[in-house]
């Protein structure tokens, strides 16, 4: 298994450099492939802030290559609980945080607006200090 680097996540979802493109993609196909959570969470900003998709495009290229045939997610239940989430709104890091955080007794932030889409969305004891 061979873990990634968040330019070849990038350069499968945006194709800007087609020589690249092709090298990432034959690295998908040619061996199973673990990718950290940091490797989501930077690839989402890049792709958020250098190239200026749209959260439904990056979430549906987020699940395009956790989707493919020989890819392992570190956390995979909370990498998709993570997304589901960002579906609904929430930023992608505050989401892998709060996923992450499943197994404590609750999650205390400073961000208020943080603590009330995590309850709305059904995350349970988020509170604001």
């Amino acid at each position: 298994m061979e873990a990634i680097d968040p330019d070849v996540t990038v350069r499968l979802v945006t194709h800007d450099d087609a020589k690249q493109a092709k090298h990432a993609a034959a690295v998908f196909g040619s061996s199973l492939t673990f990718i950290p959570k940091t490797i989501l969470l930077e690839t989402e900003w890049v792709l958020r802030y250098g190239y200026g998709l749209h959260r439904e495009d990056i979430a549906l290229s987020l699940r395009g290559i956790l989707g493919l045939s020989g890819v392992t997610a570190e956390d995979a239940v909370s990498v998709r609980r993570a997304l589901d989430l960002f579906d609904r709104g929430l930023d992608f890091a505050d989401t892998l945080h709060l996923a992450g955080s499943a197994e404590a007794n609750g999650f205390t932030t400073i961000d208020s607006t943080l603590a009330k889409r995590a309850r709305a969305s059904g995350f349970g004891d988020v509170r604001a200090i």
